[in-house]
């Protein structure tokens, strides 16, 4: 099966680095135009030269700061305003960690504004396009924590599911429109955020991070922590004409971690 997005234009949240630049690296050498974009300018552009290129693609970034909002709502209108995407990829970064009894309110409402609010507002933004070229992709970058909670994960077990959810409802609304909405639930896989994550789990219980890591390689039935490469394969093929026929799912990329059906 060959794979192509020649003619396509994507765009990918969270891209600076760890999965969302592993998705963006392999749409790209499927052959889509992509958009990468994040809060590090520097990063960004590192990226931007790393992204493969052959005839016909033009590659960009764009400098968002999903935890402000406001501001991010400004930025992502204006860029809609001259550029349509075929491809959408929501993906930010995680909120703090921390288990229920260390959130407020306050911080619900801040990791809210961070991973719904900014999913739905750029979807919203990318859909008039799809609608009218009827065709489009939308891929969700949620957690399998949406399936079983991770107890230090308060605030993105909760949000991250209700994102899933309203995915969900949105593929039946749009697929007349020839355009689907998947959304994966994102396992091990090694990354800066798994670093820090484990850092934090790692001081709690007094022990090295080495332990953390050996720990949860060990939960994984594979025995190993995803490459995000690996990730980018899936969300290129999410994003192909081969997968036309897949939308509303919740598709795991865990190594058979989750226990649940």
């Amino acid at each position: 099966m060959n794979i192509t997005l020649h003619g396509k234009k994507a765009l990918v949240g969270g891209s600076s680095g760890g999965i969302g630049k592993a998705i963006a690296l392999q749409l790209a050498a499927s052959g889509a135009s992509v958009t990468i974009m994040a809060r590090n300018k520097e990063k960004l552009r590192k990226v931007l030269s790393e992204l493969p290129t052959t005839e016909g693609q033009t590659h960009q970034y764009l400098v968002v700061d999903f935890s402000n909002f406001e501001r991010y709502k400004d930025n992502i209108s204006f860029y809609f305003k001259n550029n349509q995407v075929d491809i959408l990829v929501n993906n930010t970064q995680g909120p703090s960690a921390g288990n229920t009894l260390e959130k407020t309110v306050d911080d619900y409402q801040e990791a809210f504004d961070l991973l719904f609010k900014t999913v739905v507002l750029t979807t919203e933004l990318a859909l008039d396009y799809m609608r009218r070229n009827r065709w489009g992709r939308i891929i969700n970058v949620a957690s399998v924590s949406v399936k079983e909670p991770l107890s230090y994960l308060a605030l993105s077990n909760s949000i991250r599911a209700a994102v899933v959810t309203w995915a969900k409802s949105l593929a039946t609304d749009v697929g007349i429109d020839q355009i689907t909405v998947n959304s994966i639930l994102t396992g091990y896989f090694d990354t800066e955020r798994i670093e820090q994550l484990n850092a934090k789990k790692a001081e709690q219980l007094g022990i090295s991070q080495n332990e953390v890591r050996s720990d949860m390689e060990s939960k994984v039935p594979i025995k190993r922590i995803g490459d995000p490469k690996e990730y980018g394969y899936l969300a290129s093929f999410l994003a192909s004409e081969q997968a036309a026929y897949i939308t509303g799912t919740q598709i795991p990329i865990d190594g058979g971690l989750l226990k649940s059906l």
